[in-house]
């Protein structure tokens, strides 16, 4: 997938997670490990309820990978 595609996967319909996922994939996903960006892929793979409780709600993901990347995305200031 190219970077086109995943900026448009990381539009979702909803705002708060439209605003979450850009900015990683503008400020995070390009300067990240192949296997950061491999774990993000698979992040824009799930669905948005799912997305919603790991970036917003305070889940944890189900893998250490994907657990790193909701970090960093929480981490990240966005405004």
């Amino acid at each position: 997938m190219n970077d086109a595609q995943l900026r448009w996967q990381c539009r979702r319909g909803m705002r708060e997670l439209d605003i979450l996922l850009t900015k990683h994939f503008e400020n995070g996903y390009l300067q990240a490990s192949e296997d950061q960006k491999q774990a993000f892929r698979e992040l824009l793979a799930l669905p948005d309820p799912d997305l919603i409780g790991y970036l917003l709600g305070g889940q944890s993901p189900p893998n250490a990978a994907l657990a790193n990347v909701v970090n960093q995305i929480r981490d990240r200031p966005h405004a």
